[in-house]
């Protein structure tokens, strides 16, 4: 997740506070980022894999640290599946996302000349401010000014999930 911060990733995105035009582009990035969250799952399986190796071969301490970093990622992943937080990115968002857009595009949309947009907390449209659907926006991977430390830091907690509480007020 940390390689989608590189310019060649954000071309057709705003800089990161602002809202993200719903496009195609979204909903492929929403898929993308998805991906990446699986892939990095599986990716833990190598230092795994090593750590155990290390230990058998004599290197215990940098067995162990392998085997507890690649150990503790896969347990933080598996949280999902026993009910814990819930992947940041999934197939079910940007469905949900392209249902927004689909509406926009039809006779059923909010105003004259809808525009949506992804803020953090919901996905309202641009032209009348109206909200579209109740989704958190989470962490796509746009650099932040924050500079790269923090950001990382950031992305290393959160996994990517939103770090903002669902808002419960009607609008």
């Amino acid at each position: 997740m940390v390689l989608c911060r590189t310019s060649g990733f954000n071309k057709g995105f705003p800089p990161h506070p602002e809202p993200i035009p719903l496009t195609p582009r979204l909903t492929q990035r929403v898929l993308h980022m998805r991906w990446f969250h699986r892939l990095g799952t599986y990716t833990t399986l190598l230092p795994l894999l090593f750590g155990y190796l290390s230990i058998l071969g004599g290197q215990s301490t940098f067995g162990y640290g392998l085997f507890l970093a690649g150990g503790w990622t896969l347990l933080s992943r598996g949280q999902a599946l026993l009910g814990g937080a819930p992947v940041a990115c999934t197939l079910e968002m940007a469905q949900r996302l392209q249902m927004v857009m689909n509406i926009a595009d039809s006779e059923d949309a909010c105003c004259p000349h809808p525009q949506p947009q992804w803020w953090v907390e919901s996905v309202r449209c641009g032209s009348c401010s109206k909200k579209l659907e109740d989704m958190i926006r989470p962490d796509l991977g746009r650099p932040r000014k924050d500079g790269f430390f923090r950001g990382w830091l950031r992305l290393w907690l959160s996994e990517g999930r939103p770090m903002v509480v669902p808002d419960d007020g009607k609008n």
